[in-house]
């Protein structure tokens, strides 16, 4: 089965004249009112060009930030409706609210191919709360539903969740689609060998994806802090590295776990240390040899070496996580050589949003370019892998109307 079965794509939609409504994920990084990343803008225009080009009146709608219920400065999302109309050329109509006579209004005028984005949908308390008369009041303003928020469709939040289920023509944007095929392949039948990589600071955050991924998985390569916990168990002294001391008894189950599985875990053999995160340089040490105050924070180049042989023979890869404090150029190499070896190896490559996306724009258009699937959703990403049924997916697929 499909992770798509039962989910209608944008040419099974009746578009043409009708007001559709495009869930996106525009939670993009501002500047006062300058967008400074408009990368999660991009991604969402070859679906809303098509919907623009099928003759739809189209409703945008999208969160930014956490905002407390009520307008605040600097969460409106005036500034993307300017970088949209750049981006585009289209001219953007933008009311003061999500719902209400200012956005019904806006919208009864709009003709076809116009486009309209609804304010900060988090300015509502409803947005959040799933709650079922915000969004009949969202579904005032639409005839069709279209998701491309996959980097929101874990949150069971009114505009992914409620909504949805209110209409009967409903069905997911391009990205949305590339994004469950892509990772729906690593959940269904990965092809063999499959090595994981994951990273970021703690464990117990990755716990059920790392339980989810040792029944699947050939190799676990694990760095960033999270690996420092795992070193921890295994009897190495980390000195003043970050240890998630609570989680060692767990840590040292995992081991065992992936020893009787058969999964070789393979974890850094030399790091990067420093005194302080604000550290100018480091050192690269082996793990049986960290200076005393010293902490570990990058994986060192022997340890890229080895995760990149076995990235070589893999059929499947798939990364999260940072392997170190990758925003702090001293202690970037271990991360973007990872990016790199990825990047260059022949299977399938999957990056799993967060960190690990900005890691390989970091490293450039040339190694991005080398990945087959960069996800634009972290958290969507991993508890996808866990085997979770994710709201504002299942809301596509759902045969009833609420």
């Amino acid at each position: 089965m499909s992770l798509l079965d039962g989910i209608r794509g944008l040419a099974e939609l009746e578009l043409a004249n009708q007001r559709v409504f495009v869930r996106v994920d525009f939670n993009v990084p501002l500047d006062g009112d300058r967008v400074t990343d408009d990368t999660r803008i991009r991604e969402a225009l070859p679906t809303l060009q098509h919907i623009v080009d099928a003759g739809a009146r189209v409703v945008i709608g999208s969160h930014l930030g956490r905002p407390k219920p009520g307008k605040h400065e600097g969460l409106s999302l005036e500034p993307i409706g300017a970088r949209l109309s750049e981006l585009t050329g289209w001219e953007v109509h933008q009311p003061d609210d999500c719902v209400g006579d200012g956005p019904r209004k806006v919208v009864r005028d709009l003709r076809a191919g116009q486009v309209c984005l609804l304010e900060n949908l988090r300015f509502h308390a409803g947005e959040e709360k799933d709650d079922g008369a915000f969004a009949r009041r969202l579904a005032e303003l639409c005839d069709v539903y279209v998701d491309d928020a996959f980097g929101a469709c874990h949150r069971a939040h009114a505009s992914v969740h409620a909504l949805p289920r209110l209409m009967r023509d409903r069905g997911c944007g391009l990205l949305m689609q590339k994004e469950i095929a892509a990772l729906g392949r690593l959940v269904a039948a990965p092809e063999r060998p499959y090595v994981a990589v994951l990273g970021g600071a703690k464990v117990s955050d990755k716990l059920a994806v790392v339980e989810a991924l040792l029944a699947k998985i050939d190799a676990l390569c694990i760095g960033g802090a999270m690996a420092n916990t795992f070193l921890a168990a295994k009897g190495f002294d980390m000195q003043a590295s970050r240890v998630e001391v609570d989680q060692l008894p767990l840590a040292r189950t995992l081991l065992e776990k992936a020893r009787e599985r058969g999964v070789d875990m393979l974890l850094p053999t030399d790091v990067v240390v420093a005194s302080s995160f604000g550290a100018d340089a480091g050192e690269i040490v082996d793990v049986a040899q960290i200076p005393a105050g010293a902490m570990a924070l990058d994986i060192g180049p022997r340890t890229v070496e080895r995760f990149a042989a076995r990235f070589a023979s893999a059929a499947t890869i798939f990364w999260n996580g940072p392997m170190g404090l990758f925003e702090k150029a001293p202690f970037a190499a271990g991360t973007l050589g990872v990016a790199t070896a990825m990047s260059a190896a022949p299977g399938f490559t999957v990056v799993g949003g967060g960190d690990s996306a900005a890691a390989v724009a970091t490293a450039g258009e040339a190694v991005a370019a080398g990945f087959k699937h960069i996800s634009t959703g972290g958290g969507a990403s991993l508890e996808l892998l866990e085997g979770r049924k994710l709201p504002g997916i299942e809301a596509l697929r759902t045969a009833e109307i609420a």
